[in-house]
């Protein structure tokens, strides 16, 4: 870590234990209008921001219904879990800190929308930690480096000088691609050509800082 200035976290799935309330959600909205989730469903969304979501849901399952309507009955839905609900993942908050007090900048980039994502972190008290936060709905979605080249360029940095946290494969390609160092958060046994580093939890990597 000497040569590492900012540290880049992607969030549902990498700082925060909420992947099933997305497929939860999934499940009661697809459900409501007489459809199964698709085995693959998640992970044809996985990497793209809010609206590409619902144009691609209403694309797949025709539905007679506006992005506009999807994305605020998933707002509605999913507002109050995670003002309230949403953890961070085991020794995540401790992580952070640890970075934080070595000088390290925070920056967030995530294909969460602001109104998730940020009571969230304001509830787990780790939101002053972060000098950026950045989502797709500015910029393209995961499947590309720039929220990543976004979030490097507001903390003053150049890619080379940070790394990137996350647990989705392609997003990790795409970091890479961008001239980024890469740690993968995976909990099961799983490598990545694209992962400079592979860590099961916040807790390996906390005693590799210390």
């Amino acid at each position: 870590m000497d040569k590492i200035k900012g540290a880049i976290f992607d969030l549902d799935g990498t700082l925060f234990d909420s992947l099933w309330v997305w497929a939860e959600i999934d499940k009661r909205f697809l459900g409501k209008r007489g459809f199964d989730v698709p085995p693959d469903y998640q992970q044809a969304i996985a990497a793209m921001g809010f609206r590409l979501t619902a144009e691609y849901t209403i694309k797949r399952f025709g539905l007679d219904e506006t992005p506009e309507d999807l994305m605020n009955e998933w707002m509605e839905m999913s507002r109050d879990i995670y003002a309230h609900e949403i953890k961070l993942k085991s020794k995540a908050k401790e992580f952070l800190i640890e970075l934080h007090s070595k000088g390290i900048k925070l920056g967030v980039a995530t294909s969460s929308s602001p109104d998730l994502y940020i009571p969230a972190l304001k509830n787990n008290g780790v939101y002053e930690l972060f000098s950026v936060l950045m989502d797709t709905s500015e910029t393209r979605g995961k499947d590309y480096p720039d929220v990543y080249l976004a979030s490097a360029e507001r903390l003053s940095l150049s890619p080379s000088e940070c790394v990137v946290f996350e647990d989705l494969p392609i997003a990790l390609k795409s970091a890479k691609s961008g001239g980024f160092k890469t740690v993968a958060i995976f909990e099961r046994d799983e490598e990545s050509e694209f992962a400079d580093y592979v860590a099961k939890g916040y807790d390996e990597l906390l005693k590799l800082i210390k």
